[in-house]
């Protein structure tokens, strides 16, 4: 075991490259005997030979499982509150007919932010109902579907919106169930948060006073839509961020937007009923990362939220949150065949060199865009067996035409890796079928669902007919 100067400092390197970090993979999947990867008793030779590489691989049993702790851990911990919440699962992360209806069957709702995902959550048969509907600049084609839908809310993002919903809603003799979204001035990632007082994005309406109105555009906002015959206003939401791991980013925004309510019961005495506090919730991508458990998140937001509407004067409003990434991105790894393998020389701090190996594998940035867009870190493992070499730094490459298709920046893994070998990288459910792409005309994975030692797909990879079909020459 040699330690690499090019090795980042939460890096460790291991004593046995065989076994597994358990957070960062779906609780079916282990090491069989002979040292292959398992999942729910299923090797992965069998699963590259059936259905091919690169292959997103989802474990059916640990999604069902991840959303009912969830739901379970978030009625238990408001039951006293406001009888339970309502948890919508943040499709955006990963969505296809199958999921939606394991979302449902589990007693979820779903969040979706097009018209397209509203087209699979009809597809799945969800009732509108529990259906939301986000998006900064919606148009008037989706509101019109979310109105034909009769969807539980709509998430207004903007003054505009509220205005031309509201004509719509109005032209169909109906009024659209609306919640705002806010931005509370609370920014969280990973393990930190601050607190500002304005904001500088595309989302939410602020709640920051206007220097020359001396009002916020959130408060404008709440005014309009009370007034408006076509709205029903439901309550507010926020979203501070993403792959947070501290409760406090939430805590503090759930206080402010209390405190925001208060100042619409003083202002126009109602008491808005609903308040959904958005999602973000972490998850391991590799050794450092140390996610929390749901009832532990729960229990410190519902902390805050009784305490304060206590303090205040409310009545606790129906609480909802919405949770992707932390329900599908554990459960799924991404299967890849190793091809080109080389070591290179690299230069270190104290002026010498270091050798890291490159491993080129079947895909890359078409099927994971994260590292390339958010210098995201992964994990790898070899998959295909086990291994006695000692570990190497090594980077994990994809075969496009890009010097930034890096798949994993920096892992140590054995260093007999071959032509050949199978790697799977865990923790892709979330953002990464979802944001793939046809780059360099490669045609995007196929997923496979795996539950009681049986896999199928759930959705079919592309063929070259289907990158040429839509060529109209």
């Amino acid at each position: 075991m040699t330690i690499s100067p090019l090795a980042p400092a939460w890096l460790s390197c291991p004593e046995d490259s065989n076994k597994l970090h358990e957070p960062m993979w779906a609780r079916d999947v282990r090491r069989g005997e002979d040292g292959e990867l398992e999942i729910s008793g299923i090797p992965v030779s069998e699963l590259a030979a059936d259905f091919g590489t690169p292959l997103f691989v989802v474990s059916e049993a640990d999604f069902r499982a991840r959303a009912r702790d969830f739901k379970d851990s978030f009625d238990a911990a408001f039951a006293e509150l406001c009888g339970g919440v309502d948890v919508y699962y943040a499709g955006k992360s990963f969505l296809c007919t199958e999921i939606a209806r394991w979302v449902a069957d589990e007693g979820l709702r779903l969040d979706t932010c097009s018209g397209g995902e509203l087209a699979v959550a009809a597809r799945a048969g969800i009732p509108g109902a529990d259906l939301g509907l986000h998006g900064n600049n919606k148009s008037d084609a989706e509101l019109n579907r979310a109105l034909d839908m009769e969807l539980g809310r709509i998430v207004v993002d903007s003054l505009p919106e509220l205005r031309r919903l509201g004509a719509l809603a109005q032209d169909r003799g109906v009024r659209a169930n609306i919640m705002l979204r806010l931005t509370p001035g609370v920014h969280a990632h990973t393990h930190e948060f601050i607190a500002t007082a304005h904001e500088d994005q595309k989302f939410g309406l602020s709640m920051a006073a206007d220097p020359e109105t001396g009002t916020s555009p959130a408060a404008d906002a709440v005014a309009q839509a009370l007034e408006n015959p076509g709205i029903r206003l439901l309550g507010l939401h926020s979203h501070i961020g993403s792959q947070i791991f501290d409760p406090a980013g939430f805590e503090l925004a759930a206080r402010r937007l209390l405190d925001f309510m208060a100042e619409v019961k003083a202002a126009h005495g109602v008491e808005l009923p609903e308040l959904d506090l958005g999602g973000g919730y972490g998850i391991a991508y590799t050794e450092a990362d140390t996610p929390r458990p749901a009832a532990e998140i729960a229990q410190a937001m519902a902390g805050v939220v009784g305490a304060t509407c206590a303090e205040l004067g409310l009545s606790v409003p129906r609480i909802s949150i919405e949770p992707g990434r932390a329900i599908v991105g554990p459960t799924t790894f991404t299967l890849y065949r190793a091809g080109t393998i080389k070591t290179v020389r690299v230069d270190t701090e104290d002026g010498g060199t270091a050798a890291r190996r490159y491993v080129s594998v079947d895909g890359g940035m078409s099927d994971n865009a994260r590292p390339v867009l958010y210098d995201a870190d992964y994990s790898a493992v070899l998959a295909s067996r086990s291994s006695e070499h000692d570990a190497v730094m090594s980077r994990v490459v994809g075969k496009h035409c890009e010097s930034g298709d890096i798949v994993v920046r920096d892992v140590y893994l054995p260093s007999d890796v071959d032509h050949g070998d199978l790697l799977a990288v865990p923790g892709t459910g979330a953002y990464c079928w979802a944001l793939s792409s046809n780059y360099n005309y490669i045609a995007r994975p196929p997923v496979v669902a795996v539950r009681d030692g049986a896999a199928r797909l759930i959705i079919r990879g592309e063929t070259e007919e289907d990158l040429l079909a839509r060529d109209m020459s």
